[in-house]
């Protein structure tokens, strides 16, 4: 069956809340269980919310980035793992929209608009830092490559179509070569024992002498030789996840203590519910919430503007605005689903309830890409006018 064709943003935002609602009722049980998502994954192919961004001009709805965010937020404040999978596949059809052919833009839109799914094969272990990509794509003489190496932390990957592979060639230019998930010389293993994210099956993928032909692979270092939204719309969405943990947590422990929590003694209170402390309590973690979700929405739009008249200026704002955002919203995801046990009581602990699943998605995600960086370049930007860096991580 083809997938869905979402027409514009209100109906993306309409899905995916849709969607939001279906997948929260098996969220816990598959993190238990280790189930992974395959049937929520076909769903959200189906749906039609994998090609929201896919171009106005190929037949997408091309949705504003204040919308993606928030169908991010919507999905991970349900399914923090689920929501997890596909943030590297928007991330790679916006490597194509930027550095992708006319002729490789209609094939791979297509692709996208008919469900497909992109993994990812960025991060390597063992390398010197992050951005040390040691796999390599040999070139051959009738112009395709031969490609090699091993990559972690592969998120997405074990559940695609296709697999965006980060290498570089011979003269160390990076590149994305597009490979099919189940081309010869690729093998995904289910590896990924986070004690969070525990159903995105993040493991390794190695790549054996895999064969690409020249019209699969984009030159992707251009992307960073003027300016870019490639880093804020990445950190936007990881973002996004951190925001959505949070309010998932916090209104499953609103649920919590107003139906199984029992006030303190001293309170006199009739209901926890009704105990003052807990409504303070309540009340600064909403605000945190709140904070995060504003702080979100106008990085998210700052990335809009840039998008539509994107500058030095526009895009060091953008990334700026999403630094700020990852940085509040990670912290308030970690705050928040710890705080649940804090107000929610001993029986809170209770392994069988799983409600340390938040914490656990919160505390794993939150790693991805140090907070304390971003503020450093907000510090610096806000001191000396310094613009940030254009590595694609900010």
């Amino acid at each position: 069956m083809p997938a869905h064709v979402i027409a514009d943003d209100a109906e993306a935002r309409s899905v995916a809340a849709a969607l939001a609602d279906e997948f929260r009722a098996g969220a816990s049980a598959r993190d238990a269980e280790r189930r992974l998502p395959r049937a929520e994954l076909d769903r959200l192919s189906a749906s039609g919310l994998l090609a929201v961004t896919v171009p106005a001009e190929h037949g997408g709805a091309d949705v504003r980035q204040e919308t993606l965010a928030e169908i991010f937020r919507l999905l991970a404040a349900a399914d923090a793992s689920l929501a997890q999978i596909p943030q590297n596949h928007f991330v790679y059809v916006n490597v194509i929209r930027r550095q992708g052919t006319e002729e490789q833009q209609k094939y791979f839109f297509a692709e996208v608009l008919a469900g497909r799914r992109f993994g990812n094969a960025q991060s390597e272990a063992g390398t010197r830092h992050v951005q040390d990509i040691r796999t390599r794509l040999a070139p051959r003489p009738d112009g395709s490559y031969l490609l090699t190496g091993v990559k972690h932390y592969s998120t997405g990957a074990l559940f695609a179509d296709w697999i965006p592979v980060l290498a570089r060639a011979e003269n160390d230019d990076l590149h994305v070569a597009y490979v099919p998930r189940d081309a010869d010389g690729v093998t995904v293993v289910d590896d990924w024992d986070g004690m969070g994210q525990r159903t995105t099956a993040s493991g390794t993928v190695r790549l054996k002498a895999v064969s690409v032909p020249a019209d699969r692979v984009l030159p992707h270092h251009l992307t960073f030789q003027g300016p870019q939204l490639h880093g804020a719309v990445a950190q936007l969405l990881h973002a996004a996840i951190d925001a959505g943990i949070a309010a998932g947590a916090l209104a499953e422990a609103a649920e919590f203590v107003r139906t199984k929590s029992r006030p303190w003694f001293e309170s006199g209170a009739e209901t926890a519910a009704e105990d003052p402390l807990l409504i303070q309590r309540f009340g600064e973690l909403a605000i945190q919430v709140r904070a995060s979700d504003a702080l979100l929405a106008a990085a998210a739009r700052a990335v809009d503007a840039a998008r539509a008249d994107l500058t030095d200026d526009s895009a060091a704002e953008a990334s700026l605005a999403v630094a700020a955002a990852k940085v509040h919203t990670a912290s308030t995801a970690v705050e928040v689903a710890g705080a649940l046990f804090e107000v929610s009581g001993t029986r809170s602990a209770l392994n069988s309830l799983n409600l340390h699943r938040h914490w656990r998605d919160a505390r794993t995600h939150t790693l991805h890409d140090p907070a304390r960086w971003k503020i450093q370049h907000i510090g610096r930007h806000v001191l000396n006018g310094t613009k940030p860096p254009r590595h694609g991580l900010l």
